[in-house]
This record gives C-alpha cells, sequence and structure tokens, in this order.
C-alpha cells in the first residue's frame, strides 16, 4: 500500500471497531480470543504497526531491549548476535545503538544514550564496555565488560586476570622472555586485569618486569600502530607480543610485517577476545577466547530477570587460550 495503514483500516477490514483494535494490539481485556486472532491476522496482513512511542506511553513498556555501544566493532557484533538469539523466543525486540563517540573521547556516552533512549523506547538496556555506569538510570542496565567490578549495576565479565596469565604463560612456555604488552584502555577494568596477568606470569615464572616492554594499544587499531612501533623500536626488540585484544594484536603483526619481521618465526603474537578475524587472518591469531556470544546471551537473561524484579547478578566467565599459528618456539 502506498498510505500508511492506520487503525481505522484494519478495523474496517476485521469486521470490528477501532475501539475493539485498540485493545487488541495493547492486551487489553475485553476481545475474545477468537476475534483477537482475527486482528492480529489483519494486522500482518496490511503491515500495521502503532507508535512505538504512545504504545510504551499507555502499556508502560515497550517490549523493546536497547542494546548500547560505543562504536560497532566486532566485539560488539559479536555480543549483539548472542543478544539477538537469546531474544528470539521472548516478546521483546532489540535496539541496537552506537553513541556518538570521537577517537578517543569515549567517557559519557553511556549517559547520553540512555538519556535518549531509556524509558520511551526502551525497556532495560545492555551497556557493552561502558567507561562509567550511571547510578540512575530509568531502565534496568547490565554492563558488561563494564568500567568497575562486580558491584553496583549487574555485570557480565570474563576473567580477565586468568586468561592473560594464560596468554603470557604460553609464551614462556615457548622459551620467550622479553615479551611486550600492548594494554588496553587505561579507563577499563578489563585492560587493568590483563595487564595484571600479564606481570603475575611474568613473576611467577621469575622473569623481571621491564616497564618499556609495556605500551598502549587502546584497544583500537589506530591507536595500537604507534604502541607497535615503540616496541619494535627498542634496542632489544621483543620476541613475543601478549596484546589486550584481538584488534591491536592483528595491528602488531601488520606492523611487524610492514617492517620485514615474520610472524611467528621472528615475533610471536597473542591476542585476548578470539573475534572472527583472528582465525581469518594469515598467519591465524592466538588468543584468548571469550564467549562473547554467551555473554550476550548471559547479559539477556540478567536484564529479563530484572524486569521481572529480580536482584542483579554479577556473572563471570572462564576464558580459554586457543592455541594457531602466530605463535612459535622461540628460534624455531
Amino acid at each position: 500500500m502506498n498510505a500508511r495503514t492506520t487503525i481505522t483500516d484494519v478495523a474496517r477490514a476485521a469486521g470490528v471497531s477501532v475501539a475493539t483494535v485498540s485493545k487488541a494490539i495493547n492486551g487489553r481485556d475485553g476481545v475474545s480470543a477468537e476475534t483477537h486472532a482475527r486482528i492480529l491476522r489483519v494486522v500482518a496482513e496490511l503491515g500495521y504497526e502503532s507508535s512505538l512511542v504512545a504504545t510504551s506511553m499507555r502499556r508502560g513498556r515497550t517490549n523493546v531491549i536497547g542494546v548500547l555501544v560505543a562504536e560497532f566493532e566486532p566485539f560488539a557484533l559479536q555480543l549483539l548476535r548472542g543478544v539477538s538469539t537469546a531474544l528470539q523466543d521472548t516478546p521483546y525486540d532489540v535496539l541496537a545503538y552506537a553513541g556518538s563517540v570521537s577517537a578517543g573521547e569515549h567517557l559519557g556516552w553511556e549517559r547520553r544514550s540512555l538519556s535518549r533512549l531509556g524509558g520511551t523506547l526502551i525497556d532495560g538496556a545492555i551497556l557493552v564496555t561502558p567507561t562509567t555506569t550511571p547510578p540512575q538510570a530509568a531502565v534496568p542496565i547490565v554492563a558488561v565488560d563494564p568500567h568497575e567490578g562486580p558491584h553496583g549495576t549487574a555485570t557480565v565479565a570474563v576473567h580477565n586476570v586468568e586468561g592473560a596469565r594464560t596468554a603470557t604463560e604460553h609464551l614462556i612456555s615457548l622459551g620467550h622472555r622479553r615479551i611486550a604488552h600492548l594494554r588496553g584502555r587505561s579507563d577499563l577494568e578489563s585492560a587493568q586485569q590483563r595487564e595484571a596477568g600479564y606481570r603475575s606470569a611474568l613473576d611467577a615464572a621469575g622473569i623481571p618486569f621491564d616497564p618499556s616492554l609495556v605500551v598502549d594499544g587502546g584497544y583500537r587499531t589506530a591507536s595500537a600502530t604507534a604502541g607497535a612501533h615503540a616496541i619494535l623500536d627498542l634496542p632489544e626488540r621483543p620476541t613475543a607480543v601478549f596484546a589486550a585484544n584481538d584488534l591491536t594484536a592483528l595491528e602488531a603483526m601488520r606492523v611487524a610485517a610492514e617492517r620485514g619481521l615474520r610472524v611467528p618465526d621472528d615475533l610471536s603474537v597473542v591476542g585476548f577476545d578470539d573475534i572472527p578475524e583472528a582465525s581469518s587472518n594469515n598467519p591465524q591469531l592466538t588468543t584468548v577466547h571469550q564467549p562473547l556470544a554467551e555473554m550476550g546471551a548471559a547479559a539477556v537473561g540478567v536484564l529479563l530477570g530484572m524486569l521481572r524484579g529480580e536482584d542483579p547478578a554479577h556473572i563471570r566467565m572462564h576464558a580459554e587460550l586457543v592455541v594457531r599459528s602466530s605463535t612459535a618456539p622461540i628460534g624455531g
């Protein structure tokens, strides 16, 4: 149809009053099961959708879950797939929303996004790697890979220290002693924990910590370029790199190749996340697998529980090392 279908069109096609159609689509009593089914069939056939904002004002809910991210990068997209799958058998739709974030200016995007969507367009929100968690929000929220630890709002994360320690131990087991670390965003707990895991593994192996081997990667490709050059410019360059996420690990590999270094013959590289690009890269990236889709599904479970009146929950999942071809014994 060229013209927008109205509620009057639905009522005429279903042979009922406008009031009856309104009751049916808003879930109110007073409509028989047979009539309700007929109205919904006509709604589907005509493609009628009532205004989401108007409906939410009447119902006090929208049946929409918001997934709020700073940007649509691989980590967030994998989580979003898990959220979407988990919501398939529920009455909820998903709204993915990226806040306006300039390079390096992450702080505050979640507050802006929640103020625009909360209470009007969404019933609850899943915040992906928020820099802060708003102390008061119009809707229940679950933070995935949060700025702070498991207190306050509901959280879903992995055991970052454990994963980073395992990654560094893998490099140590291959004979590497001069291991660099491309760290993540300093404002995120995950980056702090991954650096702590890296340092813990060095300490346990009796390898002195060298601050010149730790440089900023920022979790972003663009910010990792300078860091990768910095560590490879050292008079005694590292034989291995543990990067705080896959994007920066892949950039370190690109920079190494640009400088004529072979991975893993001249430089072993390990990442963190296990995004799809990790296994499609040449060479394939050894990395710490985060169950990103499962984390998204877990966030949905926690959020739906909160919408039912349950208390916020804090979930930590295990991260598992996946060994591929970007790592090899030193001198091998």
